[in-house]
């Protein structure tokens, strides 16, 4: 069993889960129905309403078609349900990534794959295949958790954190990535570059310049150098380039 499953096993429920929970073991079934009803009401809400404008209770109650009596039933209040929405999200898109990363065949490759599909992902046009993209609200949200409630944003994305710790893992088990930095942290480092840089055009005021060359790619060269087995020179570059090559 690896660190990740291990971690996985003892990890608090999911807010999500909890909601399910309530309900006895004979009405699961119908309790993850209606858990799921209320989460992708609250999602249509936030996909539908103008950025910064926010939705009630009763709002999800009406758009779900169940009763205020159920919702309290699985929910303590609005904020729990955000919560389980938002880790709903991000569980999708660790899936979604999982996805795309497996049809790599090299540890860099996988790497490479993963900091332009994220990179892609984080963007406010962003959408999940065959899923509906993520509304600008739950960018806001995840940076007012990361502000206030670091404990709930670490559970949050954790199933993200975890597929992404495997595939650098194997990055530098490959020796395409060097081995001389913490790890668990430059994961972290990295996830946030990823996703705060989707928008370094709005910041930097670059937005025309966009056409110049692919931004995902430029990030992946901006990490890649940093972080590859040969340092950031002329021979890093072959080095890391070889070690894609060679697989």
């Amino acid at each position: 069993m690896s660190t990740n499953e291990s971690a996985a096993e003892s990890a608090p429920a999911s807010w999500r889960e909890q909601a399910v929970a309530r309900s006895l073991d004979s009405a699961r079934l119908r309790a993850e129905s209606r858990v799921q009803r209320f989460i992708d009401a609250a999602f249509d809400l936030l996909s539908e309403a103008e950025l910064g404008k926010d939705f009630t209770v009763q709002d999800v109650v009406e758009r779900s078609g169940q009763s205020l009596r159920s919702f309290y039933q699985h929910f303590g209040g609005k904020q729990e349900l955000l919560l389980a929405l938002f880790e709903e999200s991000v569980r999708l898109t660790a899936e979604d990534l999982s996805e795309r990363v497996r049809e790599e065949q090299g540890a860099l490759d996988r790497l490479h794959r993963f900091v332009v599909e994220y990179y892609k992902l984080c963007r406010p046009t962003a959408k999940v295949r065959g899923r509906k993209r993520a509304p600008l609200a739950l960018a806001e949200y995840a940076q007012h958790l990361l502000t206030v409630n670091s404990e709930e944003a670490t559970r949050a994305f954790a199933p993200l954190v975890s597929m992404f710790t495997d595939v650098f893992d194997e990055a530098v088990a490959a020796g395409a990535v060097r081995a001389d930095l913490s790890q668990r942290r430059l994961v972290g480092v990295i996830l946030e570059t990823i996703m705060f840089n989707a928008f370094s055009s709005t910041i930097g005021g670059s937005g025309a310049e966009q056409d110049r060359g692919d931004p995902a790619e430029e990030l992946w060269e901006l990490i890649l150098h940093g972080i590859g087995s040969g340092g950031s020179g002329p021979s890093g570059v072959q080095a890391a380039q070889a070690a894609r090559r060679g697989r």
